[in-house]
């Protein structure tokens, strides 16, 4: 069977990662194209690879006759457009979060590709893949620890660019553990609260980090999440799950644990391409074999939605200093 052929759009840090991934690690696949409105870096970066060419168009490479597949790495306001393009070229793709910046035209995605009568869009929640979530999710599933009652997470990055807003900070990072509620509990979340604490002198003026979010599910369970994209120390993230009968962590970064000159502790990374390395090589891996069947093998579009649909709302929860009701089409109007 012949390699599925793959472009990436947008190679920024998180593009060239899921190249260099393409290219060197993952087998029945192999990279053909890269494009960026850096035209200069897109040009850099397929001269890294043999027989890989940089198209200036992002629309031109999603349409191109010897893409089969496309990863989409670029910001998230270029979503919409490229993921219609996709669904128009019945493309598969796997689109990296946010599948686009706000509920409805979230919808509007799951809904065009409905029409299709085909999943062809995977979105890139990486911790579904990472092995200690993996195994959090089984153990959760099984039973063990009783019904969950709460989660708890932290979320922390070293250090964003000063560009990173607020309202990002929801969007773009508090989104994944939207995604982890979700999957963990098999529920929806049904209201939503961004609390913002005294911001860290460190960041830039208006910027609100540290945030702390409280997501109330549909069945009445409970999650909460420390978000501080500045925190200066290194890429932390961490869950706990409190069950009736017991609790699990992961996160906690001990498999390699030292003692020395009268102190002890471990390394942490700098960020996420080093926490989530081994996530990433699965998430990718499973696609392309998921793509060779004609399929998915992660979360879908409607994931994407719902996602959305939460971040949309806290947004405004941020913004108006209240808890604020997630607004979801029922899944049964789109999706039948």
């Amino acid at each position: 069977m012949r390699d599925l052929r793959i472009g990436i759009v947008g190679v920024g840090m998180m593009g060239a990662d899921h190249a260099e991934r393409v290219a060197r690690r993952i087998s029945g696949a192999r990279l053909v194209a890269v494009s960026d409105p850096d035209t200069d870096r897109a040009a850099a970066l397929a001269t890294k690879f043999d027989e890989v060419r940089a198209i200036d168009d992002p629309l031109a490479l999603v349409g191109a006759a010897d893409v089969d597949a496309v990863i989409i790495a670029s910001p998230g306001f270029a979503h919409a457009e490229q993921l219609t393009a996709c669904l128009e070229h019945a493309k598969p793709v796997l689109c990296e979060k946010p599948l686009t910046m706000d509920a409805e035209s979230s919808l509007r995605v799951v809904e065009a590709e409905h029409k299709l009568g085909k999943q062809l869009i995977q979105v890139g929640f990486m911790r579904r893949f990472d092995p200690e979530y993996a195994a959090l999710k089984e153990l959760l599933d099984s039973g063990e620890l009783g019904r969950t009652l709460l989660l708890h997470n932290v979320h922390r990055n070293k250090t964003v660019p000063a560009t990173f807003r607020s309202e990002m900070i929801v969007r773009d990072s508090l989104v994944h553990e939207v995604d982890v509620a979700r999957w963990l509990y098999g529920d929806e979340i049904a209201r939503i609260t961004v609390h913002a604490p005294k911001p860290s002198g460190l960041v830039g003026e208006d910027v609100l980090d540290p945030q702390f979010a409280v997501f109330e599910m549909a069945s009445g369970a409970m999650a909460d999440v420390e978000v501080f994209v500045n925190c200066q120390v290194g890429y932390e993230v961490r869950c706990e799950a409190v069950g009736e009968k017991g609790s699990a962590t992961i996160g906690l970064g001990v498999d390699v644990l030292t003692k020395r000159a009268g102190h002890w502790g471990g390394a942490v990374p700098d960020d996420f391409r080093v926490r989530f390395a081994l996530a990433y090589d699965l998430e990718i891996q499973r696609w392309v074999n998921a793509v060779a069947k004609g399929t998915i093998d992660g979360p879908g579009a409607w994931d994407g939605y719902a996602a959305a649909a939460v971040c949309t709302a806290g947004v405004r929860s941020l913004q108006e200093g209240r808890p604020v009701e997630v607004e979801m089409v029922p899944r049964s109007e789109v999706l039948g």
